[in-house]
């Protein structure tokens, strides 16, 4: 509390982007941003808001030169396929490519080219393939969607992410990791 007679203390709004319960972050993610422990408890957040929108990951590598003409372009969700479906497909031909019965090009077209890249180098011979257990899928602003799946190998369960994006009127996987 204020100690001065000047009148109660009245804690100053703070504004920045990317903190407050809107964003994901609670009061204790001030910290992050280089505000002191002490306005955690007295300062409310007001984060900015602003409209997201779909910013297509590039097909190029770093370094690379690119023409603007073909680069991807974003679609509306109405021009996508429907996402459980292309999900799963996706993903047993993944899976498939993953255990050396399916050729990786047959990814390639829906498949950013890092991503691509890292599927090629992670195949191996294997017996069986994993069971999935579990696709969640959320779309955090149109045209894309954010998928988790858990995949059973055996006795252990993994997780594999993806990120597809909506350009050039099909999904495209910008991201993917098994963790």
């Amino acid at each position: 509390m204020n100690t001065t007679n000047t009148g109660p203390f009245r804690p100053k709004k703070l504004h920045f982007p990317y903190a407050g319960p809107l964003n994901g972050l609670e009061q204790p993610a001030l910290h992050l941003f280089g505000y002191s422990p002490a306005l955690e408890e007295s300062a409310p957040v007001s984060p900015l808001t602003s409209k997201l929108y779909l910013v297509p990951t590039p097909i190029t590598f770093e370094g690379e030169e690119f023409d603007p003409e073909i680069q991807p372009k974003p679609s509306s969700l109405a021009d996508l396929p429907e996402i459980d479906q292309w999900v799963s497909r996706y993903l047993l031909s993944l899976l498939e490519v993953w255990s050396g019965k399916r050729s990786a090009m047959q990814l390639a077209r829906w498949t950013h080219r890092k991503t691509y890249e890292s599927i090629v180098k992670s195949i191996r011979v294997r017996s069986a393939l994993p069971k999935i257990r579990k696709i969640y899928i959320s779309q955090p602003i149109a045209g894309v969607a954010e998928v988790t799946v858990t995949l059973r190998y055996d006795e252990r369960v993994r997780s594999l992410v993806m990120r597809f994006e909506g350009v050039d009127l099909r999904w495209l996987c910008t991201e993917l990791a098994v963790l």
